[in-house]
């Protein structure tokens, strides 16, 4: 967002102008941060720390909602179910969503989404602990904040703006991305010994409670401190506006497309990591938090990294697109649970990477009076997906097995980043470079003419 009357910020420059290479960066910040300078700012950091509490209470309903699910049905498909209806709103209605948060002002917007997810997980802990939960409970739940998450999520993506400035910006989204991934440490072990314990009715009280944190930081923040945008005024067409704003920029759409396919069809860890659990180690909920702990870890290194990066390049998201469906076909062949384990830790880096790479890079190369609606189709794109990816996964799952079902997933997420790299170096006229730096082999685009210029030397 702008930080103020006559902003800094800019809209993206047009790609007929300057065309996007992925070897480029997709976006620059006024300067180079160090890993936690946006915490400097007073309203960021309440809204940092509402969300620690928050996100840990979200992790554990996450893993008590699928277990849950597990329990209650046997059935894998059941989960992927519970997961598309949880993100089915948002493949309904994201866009209106998006057009919504560019008319409202952010933080009161917050405020009533907060408060509605708070209350929906309460209900389900009153029924869960009552023992009177039914399947269909949960789905009635994931739906209903799924509905909340329509704007929620556009809503937080794009106040990070208006709490930080541009400058602070690629800093802020890394750090919101390691404080979403640290709770996933702390979540799902403290779930794992409520279920185990005490039941899974606790973990959904947990969550409910701890939206008091977020709620509280939202309303102790300086108004005047804020850096506001104008909001777009009400009119007719906003939602096409939005959607050709995207599809005429190279440096927007295909970024957006490869979190498509990623977040379709390798990132329903829900349906694949109980099932490894469950059906192919049988070592129950305790090995499931464990595996949702570890990739966890590798989630936090890999925001921590680009919270130092000082440009979100189209190049690595690319790369770590790849190597994130590769691994997922590796972990589908592991034998011992060990193994399978471990390699949660770098799924988690690369996946980090790919999430926030695309986040950055996106929020920094539209102009800020397009934000809510840019950023409710990328989320829309990217969680919405999951509706259509998680039955058909959940049944791949059920049908052939889990490592049937890890490995078609990672299959897709690479091919779809070889493919859609090919693209962006098309469009950025540039070819692929093979050669050897400091006795290393090397692998980069290069533009055109200078890889042409260098033939008869080579």
């Amino acid at each position: 967002m702008s930080s103020g009357p006559g902003a800094t910020s800019a809209p993206a420059p047009d790609p007929h102008d300057s065309p996007p290479a992925s070897d480029a960066p997709a976006a620059r910040p006024t300067r180079k941060s160090s890993m936690f300078s946006s915490l400097q700012v007073r309203n960021y950091r309440l809204f940092f720390m509402g969300q620690v509490v928050s996100n840990i209470g979200t992790w554990m309903q996450r893993i008590a909602q699928d277990w849950l699910v597990l329990s209650l049905t046997g059935s894998s498909a059941a989960v992927g179910i519970t997961t598309a209806l949880q993100f089915l709103p948002m493949l309904l209605f994201g866009l209106y969503g998006g057009v919504l948060v560019d008319r409202l002002r952010k933080r009161p917007t917050l405020l009533v989404t907060q408060s509605s997810m708070a209350l929906t997980a309460i209900a389900l802990s009153v029924l869960t602990l009552t023992g009177h939960v039914q399947v269909w409970h949960v789905y009635v739940a994931a739906f209903a904040v799924g509905l909340a998450t329509v704007v929620d999520n556009p809503a937080r993506q794009s106040f990070v703006s208006e709490l930080v400035g541009p400058g602070q910006l690629q800093n802020a989204v890394s750090l919101n991305s390691a404080n979403f991934q640290s709770a996933r440490m702390v979540g799902p072990a403290v779930a794992g010994i409520l279920i185990t314990g005490v039941g899974t009715g606790y973990a959904f009280l947990f969550n409910g409670l701890s939206f008091i944190a977020p709620l509280t930081g939202l309303l102790l923040m300086r108004a005047r401190e804020l850096h506001v945008v104008e909001r777009a005024p009400r009119g007719k067409g906003q939602l096409r506006e939005g959607v050709r704003y995207v599809t005429g920029r190279p440096e927007l759409i295909w970024p957006i497309v490869l979190v498509g396919f990623v977040g379709t069809f390798a990132f329903n860890f829900p349906v694949y990591l109980s099932a490894f659990a469950d059906d192919v180690f049988h070592a129950g909920a305790g090995a499931y938090s464990m595996f949702n702990t570890l990739m966890a870890v590798g989630s936090v290194a890999g925001a921590l990294l680009a919270a130092r990066r000082g440009t979100a390049r189209l190049r690595l998201l690319i790369v770590a697109a790849m190597a994130f469906g590769a691994l997922e076909i590796v972990a589908a062949t592991t034998p011992t649970l060990w193994m399978f384990a471990l390699l949660m830790v770098p799924l988690g880096l690369f996946g980090m990477t790919v999430n926030v790479t695309t986040n950055t890079s996106i929020q920094m190369s539209t102009d800020p009076a397009m934000r809510g609606r840019v950023m409710a189709l990328y989320m829309m794109i990217f969680l919405g997906g999951s509706p259509v990816g998680a039955p058909i996964v959940g049944w791949v799952t059920d049908t052939y097995g889990a490592r049937v079902g890890l490995a078609a997933g990672g299959a897709v997420a690479a091919l779809a980043a070889a493919v859609i790299g090919l693209i962006l170096a098309r469009v950025g006229n540039l070819r692929l470079s093979v050669g050897w730096h400091g006795g290393h082999p090397r692998v980069r685009f290069v533009p055109r003419e200078q890889q042409e210029a260098l033939a008869p030397a080579a």
